[in-house]
């Protein structure tokens, strides 16, 4: 260990001494920076990072070839104009999306085929009951007589399970429009049957008068009235 430490001893005393003075020093000054006309544009302490010979390190690049030479009213006439025009497509395009999306939710030709039906009256004798389809349902159309009229307008609407007056039940006496669907569980009631000369479900014993109001049996309302209209005298438009 000894060895060591003499040995790197004769080395440090073997190195050539440098003077400090070769060295350049910068001083610091403690005085304070005199300001005004006369003082000088440095500081007193000059950084060691600064370019010599008086060059800056940061140079601005000129940006004067991409200014427009036009008036700033041109320049904002054209901006406007850009923002119009980009503005008018995007509400184009959003207006073509929303329409496609619609028309692809919307119900197709043969659904609102089946919306309305239109029925020829005149091939329909006194007395007699039609049944057709609309929309995937059996709809009960009866020219009545006028002993039936008679009779549905004599029925005291407090007996009735389900209270209605027949005129509430038509627009015209003589023409009775309702849907064929049993209001219990939706069987078909059939015509021109049952204790009181309407329609009667054979399916567990609903009872209908010629008015289509529950008389007998467990249905507990009448038959449905859908929505129609007599567009002409011998013509019904159900829907």
């Amino acid at each position: 260990m000894a060895s060591l430490t003499s040995t790197s001893r004769t080395l440090l005393r073997a190195l050539p001494r440098t003077s400090l003075s070769s060295l350049p020093v910068r001083a610091l000054s403690t005085s304070s920076s005199k300001c005004g006309p006369g003082a000088a544009d440095t500081s007193s302490f000059d950084s060691p990072f600064r370019g010599f010979g008086g060059s800056k390190t940061a140079k601005i690049p000129d940006f004067s070839h991409y200014k427009s030479n036009k008036s700033q009213t041109s320049n904002q006439m054209f901006q406007y104009f850009m923002v119009g025009t980009m503005g008018a497509l995007t509400a184009a395009g959003a207006k073509n999306t929303v329409q496609d999306f619609l028309v692809n939710m919307s119900a197709s030709a043969d659904v609102l085929a089946m919306a309305k039906v239109e029925v020829d009256l005149s091939a329909i004798p006194e007395g007699k009951n039609v049944i057709i389809k609309w929309r995937g349902k059996p709809v009960f159309i009866r020219h009545r007589t006028p002993d039936e009229i008679k009779e549905a307008e004599s029925v005291k609407v407090e007996s009735l399970r389900d209270p209605q007056k027949d005129e509430d039940r038509v627009k015209k006496p003589e023409w009775l429009v309702m849907i064929g669907v049993c209001t219990h569980l939706g069987c078909v009631p059939i015509g021109e049957a049952g204790d009181f000369g309407g329609w009667f479900c054979p399916c567990h014993g609903s009872h209908y008068d010629i008015s289509g109001r529950i008389r007998k049996g467990p249905a507990p309302l009448n038959l449905e009235i859908p929505e129609y209209d007599f567009p002409e005298e011998t013509s019904l438009v159900i829907g």
